[in-house]
């Protein structure tokens, strides 16, 4: 039985999207033809169509996908340990130290090869 709804409902999916697609339309070329009209009145109509679109873009079932993706992100961000202030700066004073002395020994092997070859190319 709910194997039907979800074939139905994917099945409407397709002029879901027809509708997300009309409205984008609708609004860059609405904003194009009242190009004479105030800005804020384009903007606030170019964002009310958008808005509307994505309302309708999230009925379908890659739209409630996305949802749930957000969802399951915004907890697994929850579980996340963050570090605190003085591991922040003693790691961040660890990474720039270790730039510092590749850094320091690239210049160095550059230097006695770039003296090396003049040497051998007189």
């Amino acid at each position: 039985m709910k194997h039907n709804a979800e074939v139905q409902e994917s099945r409407h999916d397709g002029l879901k999207w027809a509708v997300v697609v009309s409205l984008l339309v609708l609004a860059v070329v609405g904003n194009t033809y009242f190009a004479d009209q105030a800005l804020l009145y384009r903007v606030l109509g170019v964002v009310v169509l958008s808005v509307a679109a994505a309302l309708v873009a999230l009925t379908t079932a890659k739209g409630r996908d996305l949802v749930e993706l957000a969802r399951s992100a915004k907890k697994e961000i929850q579980r996340v340990i963050w570090p605190t202030r003085p591991e922040t700066v003693q790691t961040t004073a660890i990474v720039l130290v270790a730039v510092l002395v590749v850094g320091l020994m690239l210049w160095l092997i550059d230097t006695l090869l770039g003296w090396a070859m003049s040497g051998v190319i007189g």
